[in-house]
Protein backbone atom coordinates (compact mmCIF):
# COMPACT_ATOMS: atom_id res chain seq x y z
CA UNK A 1 0.00 0.00 0.00
CA UNK A 2 2.30 2.56 1.30
CA UNK A 3 4.85 1.20 -1.70
CA UNK A 4 1.87 2.46 -4.51
CA UNK A 5 1.39 5.67 -2.58
CA UNK A 6 5.03 6.17 -3.35
CA UNK A 7 5.07 5.51 -6.93
CA UNK A 8 1.78 7.67 -7.23
CA UNK A 9 3.32 10.62 -5.25
CA UNK A 10 6.58 10.25 -7.59
CA UNK A 11 4.66 9.99 -10.88
CA UNK A 12 2.72 12.95 -10.67
CA UNK A 13 3.03 15.66 -13.13
CA UNK A 14 5.98 18.04 -12.12
CA UNK A 15 4.33 21.89 -12.39
CA UNK A 16 7.13 23.97 -10.64
CA UNK A 17 9.10 26.84 -12.84
CA UNK A 18 12.73 27.10 -11.63
CA UNK A 19 11.35 30.11 -10.04
CA UNK A 20 9.03 28.25 -8.27
CA UNK A 21 11.52 25.50 -6.98
CA UNK A 22 13.59 28.57 -5.94
CA UNK A 23 10.88 29.66 -3.55
CA UNK A 24 11.21 26.02 -2.36
CA UNK A 25 13.96 26.11 -1.35
CA UNK A 26 13.94 28.99 0.63
CA UNK A 27 11.04 27.88 2.58
CA UNK A 28 14.07 25.38 3.77
CA UNK A 29 17.41 27.21 2.83
CA UNK A 30 19.05 30.49 4.23
CA UNK A 31 21.32 32.52 1.90
CA UNK A 32 23.25 30.86 -0.91
CA UNK A 33 21.03 32.52 -3.81
CA UNK A 34 23.91 31.92 -6.07
CA UNK A 35 23.48 28.33 -5.20
CA UNK A 36 19.95 28.12 -5.74
CA UNK A 37 19.37 29.18 -8.90
CA UNK A 38 21.66 26.65 -10.21
CA UNK A 39 20.07 23.83 -8.42
CA UNK A 40 16.63 25.18 -9.29
CA UNK A 41 17.59 25.09 -13.12
CA UNK A 42 18.94 21.55 -12.36
CA UNK A 43 16.16 20.46 -10.53
CA UNK A 44 13.68 21.26 -13.91
CA UNK A 45 16.04 19.79 -16.44
CA UNK A 46 16.56 16.50 -14.25
CA UNK A 47 12.84 15.96 -14.05
CA UNK A 48 12.03 16.82 -17.48
CA UNK A 49 14.74 14.12 -18.18
CA UNK A 50 13.06 11.38 -16.31
CA UNK A 51 10.18 11.93 -18.25
CA UNK A 52 12.22 12.44 -21.84
CA UNK A 53 11.95 9.09 -24.13
CA UNK A 54 13.89 10.62 -26.72
CA UNK A 55 17.43 9.83 -24.63
CA UNK A 56 18.24 13.09 -26.11
CA UNK A 57 18.80 14.98 -22.55
CA UNK A 58 21.94 13.36 -20.77
CA UNK A 59 21.96 13.50 -16.81
CA UNK A 60 23.68 16.41 -15.17
CA UNK A 61 25.24 15.32 -11.78
CA UNK A 62 25.97 17.85 -9.54
CA UNK A 63 28.72 18.94 -7.32
CA UNK A 64 28.35 21.40 -4.10
CA UNK A 65 31.83 22.71 -2.71
CA UNK A 66 31.77 24.93 0.29
CA UNK A 67 32.94 24.98 4.05
CA UNK A 68 31.46 22.52 6.67
CA UNK A 69 27.84 23.65 8.39
CA UNK A 70 27.11 26.09 4.59
CA UNK A 71 23.82 23.94 3.59
CA UNK A 72 25.48 21.31 1.22
CA UNK A 73 23.32 18.12 2.51
CA UNK A 74 20.23 20.48 3.29
CA UNK A 75 20.27 21.64 -0.29
CA UNK A 76 20.86 17.93 -1.83
CA UNK A 77 17.79 16.70 0.87
CA UNK A 78 15.72 19.49 -0.13
CA UNK A 79 16.01 18.87 -3.78
CA UNK A 80 14.94 15.54 -3.38
CA UNK A 81 12.16 16.32 -1.27
CA UNK A 82 11.24 18.93 -4.37
CA UNK A 83 11.73 16.01 -6.95
CA UNK A 84 9.54 13.36 -4.44
CA UNK A 85 12.05 10.89 -5.19
CA UNK A 86 14.16 8.57 -2.39
CA UNK A 87 16.89 10.05 -1.22
CA UNK A 88 20.39 8.90 0.88
CA UNK A 89 23.36 10.12 1.88
CA UNK A 90 26.93 8.08 1.80
CA UNK A 91 29.78 8.55 3.30
CA UNK A 92 32.89 8.27 0.43
CA UNK A 93 35.20 8.26 2.87
CA UNK A 94 33.96 4.71 4.22
CA UNK A 95 34.02 3.51 0.25
CA UNK A 96 36.83 0.99 -0.89
CA UNK A 97 37.57 -0.43 -4.03
CA UNK A 98 36.08 -3.51 -4.84
CA UNK A 99 38.30 -6.66 -3.13
CA UNK A 100 39.03 -4.54 -0.33
CA UNK A 101 37.77 -4.30 3.07
CA UNK A 102 35.15 -2.05 3.47
CA UNK A 103 31.61 -0.50 1.49
CA UNK A 104 31.99 -1.15 -2.16
CA UNK A 105 30.87 2.26 -3.98
CA UNK A 106 27.52 -0.20 -4.66
CA UNK A 107 26.34 0.10 -1.26
CA UNK A 108 25.42 3.95 -2.29
CA UNK A 109 22.55 2.12 -4.30
CA UNK A 110 21.34 -0.38 -2.10
CA UNK A 111 20.51 2.28 0.71
CA UNK A 112 18.83 4.08 -2.27
CA UNK A 113 16.63 0.52 -2.91
CA UNK A 114 16.35 0.39 0.69
CA UNK A 115 14.92 4.10 0.82
CA UNK A 116 12.61 3.07 -2.27
CA UNK A 117 10.60 0.18 0.00
CA UNK A 118 12.16 -2.55 -2.24
CA UNK A 119 10.69 -0.55 -5.40
CA UNK A 120 13.42 -0.87 -8.14
CA UNK A 121 11.19 1.48 -10.62
CA UNK A 122 11.37 4.46 -7.82
CA UNK A 123 15.03 3.43 -6.60
CA UNK A 124 16.19 4.04 -10.09
CA UNK A 125 15.34 8.06 -9.91
CA UNK A 126 16.37 8.69 -6.85
CA UNK A 127 18.71 10.80 -5.67
CA UNK A 128 22.15 9.76 -4.19
CA UNK A 129 24.55 12.55 -2.01
CA UNK A 130 28.30 11.23 -1.92
CA UNK A 131 29.14 13.66 0.92
CA UNK A 132 33.67 14.37 1.77
CA UNK A 133 34.13 13.78 -2.52
CA UNK A 134 37.13 16.17 -1.21
CA UNK A 135 38.47 13.66 0.73
CA UNK A 136 39.41 11.22 -1.66
CA UNK A 137 41.22 13.45 -3.99
CA UNK A 138 44.90 12.78 -4.70
CA UNK A 139 46.78 14.95 -2.61
CA UNK A 140 47.95 17.68 -5.16
CA UNK A 141 46.97 15.91 -8.19
CA UNK A 142 50.00 13.82 -7.51
CA UNK A 143 49.53 9.78 -7.89
CA UNK A 144 50.90 7.69 -4.65
CA UNK A 145 53.69 5.42 -4.86
CA UNK A 146 51.46 2.90 -3.04
CA UNK A 147 48.15 1.63 -4.21
CA UNK A 148 45.66 4.23 -3.01
CA UNK A 149 42.37 1.95 -2.77
CA UNK A 150 39.91 4.05 -0.80
CA UNK A 151 40.68 7.51 -3.28
CA UNK A 152 41.59 7.41 -6.98
CA UNK A 153 39.83 3.50 -6.70
CA UNK A 154 37.00 4.78 -5.01
CA UNK A 155 36.96 7.53 -7.86
CA UNK A 156 37.32 4.86 -10.82
CA UNK A 157 34.50 2.49 -9.32
CA UNK A 158 31.98 5.78 -9.14
CA UNK A 159 32.63 6.35 -13.05
CA UNK A 160 30.45 3.63 -14.30
CA UNK A 161 27.53 4.51 -11.46
CA UNK A 162 27.24 7.97 -12.37
CA UNK A 163 27.75 7.67 -15.96
CA UNK A 164 25.29 5.44 -15.99
CA UNK A 165 25.13 1.23 -15.72
CA UNK A 166 23.18 -1.63 -14.54
CA UNK A 167 24.06 -3.30 -11.51
CA UNK A 168 23.03 -6.42 -9.96
CA UNK A 169 21.99 -6.03 -6.71
CA UNK A 170 20.32 -8.68 -4.03
CA UNK A 171 16.37 -7.14 -3.07
CA UNK A 172 14.44 -7.95 -0.03
CA UNK A 173 11.34 -9.63 -0.78
CA UNK A 174 8.50 -11.39 1.31
CA UNK A 175 9.59 -14.35 3.67
CA UNK A 176 12.94 -12.25 4.11
CA UNK A 177 13.96 -14.28 0.90
CA UNK A 178 16.68 -12.49 -1.28
CA UNK A 179 16.24 -11.95 -5.10
CA UNK A 180 18.84 -10.93 -7.34
CA UNK A 181 18.04 -7.92 -9.67
CA UNK A 182 19.51 -5.67 -12.07
CA UNK A 183 19.51 -1.36 -10.68
CA UNK A 184 19.81 0.61 -14.22
CA UNK A 185 22.08 3.91 -12.52
CA UNK A 186 20.87 6.15 -15.85
CA UNK A 187 18.33 8.13 -13.69
CA UNK A 188 19.90 8.32 -10.79
CA UNK A 189 21.19 11.77 -9.88
CA UNK A 190 24.57 11.73 -8.21
CA UNK A 191 25.04 15.29 -6.01
CA UNK A 192 28.93 15.34 -5.02
CA UNK A 193 29.65 17.50 -2.03
CA UNK A 194 33.05 18.49 0.06
CA UNK A 195 34.66 21.26 1.55
CA UNK A 196 37.42 21.37 -0.94
CA UNK A 197 39.46 23.42 1.51
CA UNK A 198 42.01 26.00 -0.06
CA UNK A 199 40.29 25.63 -3.27
CA UNK A 200 37.99 28.35 -3.17
CA UNK A 201 40.01 30.84 -1.25
CA UNK A 202 43.92 30.34 -2.17
CA UNK A 203 44.09 29.06 -5.96
CA UNK A 204 47.21 30.05 -7.71
CA UNK A 205 48.21 31.74 -4.43
CA UNK A 206 45.82 34.55 -3.99
CA UNK A 207 43.93 34.59 -1.15
CA UNK A 208 40.72 35.52 -1.77
CA UNK A 209 38.39 34.10 1.20
CA UNK A 210 34.87 34.20 2.02
CA UNK A 211 32.93 37.50 2.24
CA UNK A 212 29.39 36.77 1.87
CA UNK A 213 27.09 39.72 0.44
CA UNK A 214 29.47 40.93 -1.89
CA UNK A 215 28.95 40.23 -5.43
CA UNK A 216 31.81 40.76 -7.10
CA UNK A 217 33.81 38.23 -4.69
CA UNK A 218 30.83 35.57 -5.28
CA UNK A 219 32.27 36.10 -9.09
CA UNK A 220 35.67 35.04 -8.20
CA UNK A 221 34.41 31.95 -5.98
CA UNK A 222 32.28 31.23 -9.01
CA UNK A 223 35.49 31.53 -11.40
CA UNK A 224 37.38 29.82 -9.10
CA UNK A 225 35.01 26.41 -8.85
CA UNK A 226 36.48 24.99 -12.35
CA UNK A 227 36.74 21.63 -13.85
CA UNK A 228 40.79 22.79 -14.34
CA UNK A 229 40.95 23.41 -10.83
CA UNK A 230 39.24 20.45 -9.64
CA UNK A 231 42.23 18.34 -12.00
CA UNK A 232 44.60 20.27 -9.30
CA UNK A 233 42.85 19.48 -6.43
CA UNK A 234 43.41 15.62 -7.18
CA UNK A 235 39.87 14.80 -8.69
CA UNK A 236 40.33 12.00 -11.85
CA UNK A 237 39.09 13.67 -15.14
CA UNK A 238 36.54 11.22 -15.61
CA UNK A 239 35.24 11.98 -12.71
CA UNK A 240 35.06 15.76 -12.78
CA UNK A 241 33.46 14.94 -16.26
CA UNK A 242 30.11 13.39 -15.17
CA UNK A 243 30.20 16.75 -12.84
CA UNK A 244 28.87 19.07 -15.14
CA UNK A 245 26.73 21.51 -12.61
CA UNK A 246 29.63 23.31 -10.36
CA UNK A 247 27.85 25.03 -7.51
CA UNK A 248 29.97 27.00 -4.64
CA UNK A 249 28.28 27.75 -1.63
CA UNK A 250 29.67 30.54 1.06
CA UNK A 251 30.62 30.32 4.43
CA UNK A 252 27.59 31.98 6.13
CA UNK A 253 28.03 34.97 8.35
CA UNK A 254 26.07 35.81 11.45
CA UNK A 255 23.19 37.05 9.96
CA UNK A 256 22.48 34.34 7.92
CA UNK A 257 23.11 32.19 11.53
CA UNK A 258 20.21 34.27 13.14
CA UNK A 259 17.72 33.48 10.22
CA UNK A 260 18.48 30.01 10.25
CA UNK A 261 17.56 29.93 13.87
CA UNK A 262 13.80 30.95 13.14
CA UNK A 263 13.05 31.33 9.61
CA UNK A 264 13.13 27.70 7.97
CA UNK A 265 9.57 26.20 8.05
CA UNK A 266 11.86 23.13 10.09
CA UNK A 267 13.63 25.80 11.87
CA UNK A 268 15.48 24.24 15.08
CA UNK A 269 14.30 27.18 17.74
CA UNK A 270 10.17 25.92 16.48
CA UNK A 271 11.52 22.48 17.19
CA UNK A 272 12.30 22.84 20.50
CA UNK A 273 9.26 25.53 21.55
CA UNK A 274 7.39 22.29 20.20
CA UNK A 275 8.75 19.92 22.51
CA UNK A 276 8.14 22.79 25.63
CA UNK A 277 4.77 22.83 24.68
CA UNK A 278 4.09 19.18 24.95
CA UNK A 279 4.91 19.87 28.56
CA UNK A 280 2.10 22.60 28.36
CA UNK A 281 5.22 25.48 28.25
CA UNK A 282 6.27 28.27 25.79
CA UNK A 283 9.84 28.47 24.95
CA UNK A 284 10.72 32.65 24.08
CA UNK A 285 13.91 33.46 22.85
CA UNK A 286 15.29 37.32 22.76
CA UNK A 287 16.45 38.51 19.92
CA UNK A 288 19.90 39.07 21.32
CA UNK A 289 19.86 35.49 22.54
CA UNK A 290 19.90 34.62 18.92
CA UNK A 291 22.43 36.87 17.75
CA UNK A 292 24.72 35.58 20.54
CA UNK A 293 23.47 31.70 19.81
CA UNK A 294 24.45 32.71 15.83
CA UNK A 295 27.91 34.49 17.17
CA UNK A 296 29.19 31.15 19.16
CA UNK A 297 28.52 29.00 15.82
CA UNK A 298 30.51 31.73 13.97
CA UNK A 299 33.10 31.77 16.39
CA UNK A 300 33.43 27.95 16.25
CA UNK A 301 33.63 27.43 12.71
CA UNK A 302 31.12 24.58 12.92
CA UNK A 303 28.65 26.63 10.38
CA UNK A 304 24.80 26.07 11.13
CA UNK A 305 25.57 22.30 12.16
CA UNK A 306 26.72 24.20 15.21
CA UNK A 307 23.36 25.65 16.37
CA UNK A 308 21.97 22.49 17.53
CA UNK A 309 25.18 21.61 20.11
CA UNK A 310 24.90 25.19 21.19
CA UNK A 311 21.03 24.82 21.79
CA UNK A 312 20.62 21.32 23.23
CA UNK A 313 23.57 22.25 25.50
CA UNK A 314 22.06 25.45 26.84
CA UNK A 315 18.21 24.28 26.94
CA UNK A 316 19.25 20.87 28.93
CA UNK A 317 19.33 21.49 32.49
CA UNK A 318 15.67 22.76 31.87
CA UNK A 319 14.16 20.32 29.88
CA UNK A 320 15.52 17.94 32.38
CA UNK A 321 13.43 19.55 35.48
CA UNK A 322 10.51 21.38 33.08
CA UNK A 323 8.24 17.61 33.47
CA UNK A 324 6.17 18.12 35.79
CA UNK A 325 6.37 21.73 37.22
CA UNK A 326 3.95 24.55 36.36
CA UNK A 327 5.56 25.91 34.41
CA UNK A 328 3.57 28.98 31.85
CA UNK A 329 7.20 30.42 30.16
CA UNK A 330 10.45 29.96 29.39
CA UNK A 331 12.77 32.81 28.53
CA UNK A 332 16.14 32.89 27.20
CA UNK A 333 18.01 35.80 27.20
CA UNK A 334 21.91 36.79 25.81
CA UNK A 335 22.83 35.72 29.23
CA UNK A 336 21.01 32.48 29.35
CA UNK A 337 23.06 31.34 27.19
CA UNK A 338 26.14 31.15 29.06
CA UNK A 339 24.28 30.85 32.37
CA UNK A 340 21.91 28.01 31.57
CA UNK A 341 19.60 30.04 34.01
CA UNK A 342 16.57 30.93 31.61
CA UNK A 343 13.96 32.87 33.27
CA UNK A 344 10.90 31.06 34.13
CA UNK A 345 7.29 32.18 34.42
CA UNK A 346 5.40 29.70 36.60
CA UNK A 347 1.63 30.20 36.22
CA UNK A 348 0.16 32.65 38.41
CA UNK A 349 3.36 34.27 38.78
CA UNK A 350 6.10 36.98 37.75
CA UNK A 351 8.82 36.19 35.76
CA UNK A 352 12.03 34.97 37.88
CA UNK A 353 15.58 34.45 36.59
CA UNK A 354 16.22 31.22 38.43
CA UNK A 355 16.60 27.82 37.86
CA UNK A 356 13.51 25.54 37.27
Amino acid sequence: MEREKKREEAEKPFTLTPHQIHRELDRFVIGQEKAKKVLSVAIYNHHKRLHDESGLIKKSNILLAGPTGCGKTLLARTMAKILNVPFVIVDVTNMTEAGYVGEDVEICLQRLLDAAGDDLELAQKGVVYLDEIDKIARAGGNRSITRDISGEGVQSSLLKLMEGCEVSLNAKKKQLQMEKITFDTSNVLFICGGAFEGLLDSIENQPIGFSPGTADIGQEINGKLTQDSLKKYGLKPELVGRLPVLCPLSELNGHDLTRILTEPEDAITKEYQLLFEKDWASLIFEEDALHEIANLALAKGTGARGLRTILEDVLLPTMYDLPGQDISECIISKETIHTKIPTIVKRGQAAATVSP
